[in-house]
């Protein structure tokens, strides 16, 4: 049984054809930030009262590099499907709707950039 309307099957277009794959982003995203967070959450514990060079030596390990650079990008590509539903829910206004899909969507770029640029300096033996 087909959950299309007659129109929608005739113009082969259904829904904008983009919700599911919205919805299973966020899903995917949150999935996975569930282990990383665990994981952030117990090294930030375990590193309490380090000092600063052995917590760098700590990030710059390649494996721990690897995970803060995929809690990095999980993060804020999650917090951006967040907001873009919000933003696409709660906001009327089609042009204000568009400048602040397109800040959020920079913003996220540009701090997950940022972020994982940082953790690369730190692995690379960067200042």
């Amino acid at each position: 049984m087909s959950m299309r309307t007659p129109l929608g099957s005739a113009r082969g277009l259904g829904s904008a054809k983009t919700g599911l794959d919205h919805w299973w982003a966020q899903r995917l995203t949150a999935l996975a930030l569930v282990p990383l967070a665990v994981w952030f959450v117990v090294a930030l514990v375990g590193h309490i009262g380090a000092d600063h060079a052995s917590v760098r030596a700590w990030i710059g390990a390649p494996v721990n590099a690897g995970l803060f650079i995929l809690l990095i990008v999980a993060t804020f590509h999650h917090a951006q499907l967040g907001l873009q539903v919000v933003i696409e829910d709660y906001v009327h206004s089609e042009a204000l709707k568009l400048a602040a899909l397109i800040l959020v969507k920079g913003l996220a770029i540009v701090l997950g950039l940022a972020g994982v640029l940082a953790v690369l300096s730190i692995a690379f033996g960067g200042a």
